[in-house]
């Protein structure tokens, strides 16, 4: 229901993260960052003038959907196939050492075993939706590089479902339900089966007729996006996953130019132009902090073991897949970003907590408030950062191979402005 306060929420929102965003711009530094400063300047870490309301949820939802149909279309389904390998590698480097290493910090301060385990998973998701705004705003999401660290993003949230339904089984029932992970793979595998068939054979026969006559192109793309998203939740994936393979239907080749162009326009418009500063915002809203030495001192390890377990093990699964040394580094920091997906675990971690705490099933919480607001601390700063760092990384690595291709087709995209 539109009321007064969302209205004005909503101008207030929109209005700071275009200013603070034009202002970062004007620094030589990526715009959601001022997106995400909008929401600390307005959230209840300092002002706490705008709250959390679910018409805002909605729309921050609905951010992350459209900028990953945007994605879709604007990266090769075949580049990203042809670079699988590394991805794998990437992907599952940059989970399992983050895993165990979050996992061993939370034992070390005290955290029981499950505690640990929930803190590591943390630790171990990227959020893709993250990933897919700092690869366009840095001009990198065509490069090889780009691709991989898409590819590698769904891969880790792949891994990430798969993980957490094993710990949530564990937790509720004591033991793991092999029967329901090998139903979970199965639909996984199902789903991306259908996906290649529909792509390859279904999409290409309505896209070649596709005409513009009353923005239908856009509907059509709408709904290829809709059907897709609504699939992957019935797999058991994330709605964002089945947004970008839905933009990777509606692509370039097997289209008008000139329909693709205004289907393109249509959607970055909606999503950069207006969904998803709100959800940029939005995240700022959750960061909490307390003004304690042993929470403090907790948020800081667990962010360097954040930082460190993705940056070393993303970087060094991509090594060992045949990237270079500069192109490992550079997977490993754009894999950093986390974003609002550890809020959506953690989440539901704390839900089938209180229910098993209720039942005496379990004595001690899965997750504890204060690893909760952990796990939020880390998200936001991993967000700030990784733009930052990443941006920084290109730049340097650019400066001392001029000739690569990488770097050749960064500049012709305009980052190297």
């Amino acid at each position: 229901m539109i009321t007064e306060i969302f209205i004005i929420n909503l101008l207030l929102i929109l209005s700071v993260a275009w200013f603070l965003g034009f202002v970062f711009s004007r620094f030589g530094m990526p715009a959601i960052l001022g997106e995400l400063m909008a929401g600390l300047v307005l959230g209840p870490a300092l002002f706490d003038i705008v709250h959390m309301s679910s018409q805002l949820e909605l729309l921050a939802e609905l951010g992350v959907f459209f900028v990953m149909f945007y994605a879709g279309i604007e990266m090769d389904p075949r580049e990203l196939l042809e670079h699988i390998w590394p991805s794998l590698a990437a992907a599952l480097g940059g989970f399992v050492l983050p895993f165990v290493l979050g996992f061993l910090a939370v034992r070390l301060f005290g955290g029981t075993v499950f505690q640990s385990l929930f803190v590591g998973m943390g630790l171990s998701v990227t959020a893709i939706a993250v990933q897919a705004v700092i690869l366009q705003n840095l001009q990198i999401h065509r490069t090889d590089v780009g691709h991989v660290i898409m590819g590698a993003a769904i891969a880790d949230d792949i891994f990430s479902l798969i993980t957490l339904s094993v710990l949530l089984g564990i937790a509720e029932r004591g033991t793991i339900v092999v029967t329901e992970t090998i139903f979970l793979l199965g639909k996984v595998a199902l789903f991306f089966g259908f996906t290649i068939l529909v792509g390859e054979f279904l999409v290409p026969l309505f896209t070649k007729k596709l005409t513009d006559d009353g923005g239908k192109a856009f509907t059509f793309a709408l709904i290829a996006a809709l059907v897709m998203a609504f699939l992957a939740e019935k797999a058991g994936l994330h709605l964002v996953i089945g947004a970008f393979l839905a933009g990777q239907f509606v692509r370039r080749e097997i289209m008008d130019e000139k329909v693709y162009n205004l289907i393109s326009d249509r959607f970055f418009s909606i999503s950069y132009g207006f969904l998803t500063p709100i959800f940029f915002a939005t995240l700022g809203f959750h960061f909490e902090f307390e003004w304690n030495l042993s929470f403090l001192v907790f948020v800081v390890v667990i962010t360097l073991v954040a930082i460190a377990g993705k940056l070393f093990g993303c970087g060094l699964g991509a090594r060992l897949a045949g990237l270079s040394t500069r192109e490992s580094a550079i997977v490993g920091v754009g894999m950093n970003g986390r974003g609002a997906v550890e809020l959506v675990v953690a989440s539901v971690v704390i839900n089938l907590s209180n229910e098993l705490l209720a039942k005496g099933t379990i004595a001690e919480p899965l997750l504890t408030s204060n690893q909760f607001s952990a796990l939020i601390c880390m998200a936001f700063v991993t967000t700030v950062m990784t733009p930052v760092l990443l941006k920084w990384s290109v730049v340097k690595s650019c400066s001392q191979s001029a000739g690569a291709a990488f770097c050749a087709i960064w500049r012709e995209a305009g980052g190297g402005k």
